[in-house]
């Protein structure tokens, strides 16, 4: 897979998961040793398992955007999938320390979401900065120039 390709997928898959936060019979009330959230509007466990509300749910829809939109070029979709490694990284870390894990009552972190960002962050490293160009990659860019 290629990153183009990768950028493509978290782009699907990202507005895909930012619309079914948007369905209340797809999430169950948060327990109730979860966070308080200031922004409690849509909160709630997603497939009772990834705590979400609105805001969440929008990032989820403008990462997704912005995913497919970077998906049209090689550098943009590795530039995109490490500027993902390093955001959901920091996700991952916030979702660990307690006072972060709501973000300041803003978007819910905590529980699964935890290990779903440090594997999201993993897999964008990958695309982002360990996967070297593929030969179909820098062919495109020798009949760009040419």
């Amino acid at each position: 897979m290629t990153s183009r390709n990768f950028a493509r997928v978290i782009g699907i898959v990202f507005f895909a998961v930012g619309v079914l936060g948007f369905v209340p019979g797809l999430k169950s009330p948060p327990p109730l040793w979860a966070p308080h959230m200031v922004a409690d509007g849509e909160y709630g466990l997603l497939l009772g398992l990834f705590p979400v509300n609105w805001i969440h749910n929008l990032v989820h829809l403008i990462i997704g955007i912005a995913a497919w939109r970077a998906s049209n070029t090689m550098s943009d979709a590795r530039k995109f999938a490490r500027g993902l490694a390093i955001l959901y990284g920091g996700l991952a870390v916030m979702g660990l320390i307690p006072v972060l894990n709501s973000t300041f009552g803003l978007i819910p972190l905590f529980g699964h979401d935890v290990w779903l960002h440090a594997a999201t962050a993993a897999i964008a490293a990958y695309f982002g900065f360990g996967q070297r160009a593929e030969k179909m990659e820098i062919r495109e860019r020798y009949k760009r120039a040419a």
